[in-house]
């Protein structure tokens, strides 16, 4: 209720800052690369990335340095891995859902998915947005009866350098609330993890962001992949 009176006490400076944010934020395109393949030896492991421009990898200029080449870099040598990334700029959790009604039904063992940022722009309600989740969720279910879905939880905006306050502040509060939502419904799933996007531990390494003060560098895709990988090694 008191983010709600907040975000309407605040809209005449969201819109003037989220106009000025829109035209001068960098836009960086999706990287170059395959968006599915087989790579590795050793046990096959099918695999699927969902959703957004991070899962797409903006902000380096190829996969092999996002988060699909960093996940597959660490599991090569254990795994013959048979992956598809279906990630889009601009997707909210709505044209996921969209997007896996065009997929075919199809088992893969791991889906990693990554979705919420653009719910945060739009201004949902951590209790809708966790419906969507709940929707999400159990359309994967259905169609790719995956044995372990790992969801990266939506990163702290407030802490995003191309943000401006008061509008980071706002973001990075919808964003604290659809993290608590999301943490308490993946502890209630059998098959679920999670990932929380640590930015202050990338700070404290001395990492950057992308060149927009907005998405991964390469270096923060390195440390995420390997935490799904690991996640990926301990359940198979």
């Amino acid at each position: 209720m008191l983010l709600k009176a907040a975000t309407i006490a605040l809209i005449p400076a969201l819109v003037i800052q989220g106009s000025r944010v829109k035209k001068n934020t960098l836009r960086l395109p999706e990287p170059e690369g395959a968006r599915k393949g087989k790579i590795g030896t050793g046990k096959k492991l099918s695999l699927l990335i969902l959703g957004d421009s991070a899962a797409a990898g903006v902000g380096v200029e190829h996969q092999d340095d996002a988060l699909l080449g960093a996940i597959l870099h660490e599991l090569k040598n254990d795994f013959q891995v048979e992956w598809k990334l279906q990630a889009k700029t601009g997707d909210t959790t709505s044209n996921v859902l969209r997007t896996l009604d065009q997929m075919e039904v199809q088992h893969y063992n791991v889906i990693v998915t990554s979705v919420g940022v653009n719910d945060v722009t739009r201004l949902m309600s951590a209790e809708v947005w966790i419906q969507k989740q709940q929707q999400l969720y159990s359309k994967i279910q259905q169609k790719f009866s995956p044995k372990l879905v790992i969801a990266a939880g939506v990163p702290p905006m407030n802490m995003f350098p191309a943000l401006p306050n008061p509008l980071a502040w706002l973001f990075g509060q919808y964003a604290k609330q659809m993290n608590l939502q999301l943490e308490k419904f993946v502890n209630q799933q059998v098959n679920m993890q999670w990932i929380e996007y640590d930015i202050e531990k990338y700070r404290a390494m001395n990492l950057q962001m992308a060149a927009d003060g907005f998405h991964p560098s390469k270096e923060v895709y390195t440390l995420w992949g390997q935490e799904v990988a690991g996640k990926i090694q301990k359940a198979f």
